[in-house]
């Protein structure tokens, strides 16, 4: 498993503390763990999003495929026990 150094300041160590005291991880190695994981999925969830939109600019929906949706969702919310 790869080794990470990093500097951050004072206050975000406290932060930091704060948090494994109060039992939300158990150290900081799981809190930057965790941090970096989320910034991760994040990043990647943005850049595939970002794919689906310029795929969509490229090729928009036809009316066709549209009015298909807007039955497709009328039929849901008349599903509904409202």
């Amino acid at each position: 498993m790869a080794q990470v150094v990093a500097r951050i300041d004072d206050k975000l160590v406290h932060e930091l503390d704060s948090l494994i005291e109060d039992g939300v991880v158990a150290n900081r190695t799981e809190a930057v763990r965790r941090g970096l994981e989320g910034f991760v999925d994040a990043c990647r969830r943005r850049q595939i999003g970002a794919q689906i939109a310029e795929a969509y600019r490229r090729r928009p929906q036809t009316e066709e495929e549209l009015a298909g949706l807007d039955r497709a969702t009328r039929a849901l919310i008349e599903e509904e026990a409202w």
